[in-house]
């Protein structure tokens, strides 16, 4: 993770897309704020302006804030991704398994069946040299 924050590019177009993107966020939060009465707006609005303005003319009085920003996405990052991964786990994967252990059944054909000669499964087409060129 410290290594991902490390190697944060940027460069001049990365920090014009940045106080754009940020900027444009911000007028569309100020315009929401207006539509809706709140007092909030000019706030919104005046900072909107501000990252706009500097990713057009400034883009590298932007770098500071654009490290911090994408720093703290890495961060948030790291703790969302696994934490998504839980739960898909604990919710999907571990249920199947009980399911399908309940149910008897062996998907993989990891049982040992001391009775079988071989675990080789056979195939009956042969297939042609010029169809392993193609696989997909």
């Amino acid at each position: 993770m410290l290594e991902d924050i490390k190697n944060i590019k940027s460069t001049r177009k990365e920090l014009r897309e940045f106080g754009l993107t940020i900027g444009i966020f911000l007028v569309i939060l100020g315009i929401l704020a207006v539509w809706r009465g709140k007092a909030v707006y000019p706030y919104f609005l005046a900072t909107g302006i501000l990252f706009i303005s500097l990713g057009l003319w400034a883009p590298p009085l932007l770098k500071p804030l654009q490290k911090i920003w994408m720093g703290f996405s890495i961060v948030i990052g790291f703790f969302v991704s696994r934490f998504i991964l839980i739960v898909l786990f604990y919710t999907v994967i571990t249920p199947m398994g009980l399911i399908t252990r309940l149910m008897g059944k062996d998907i993989l054909d990891q049982r040992i069946d001391r009775t079988r000669e071989s675990y080789w499964h056979k195939r009956n087409e042969i297939k042609d040299k010029k169809s392993y060129e193609n696989q997909y």
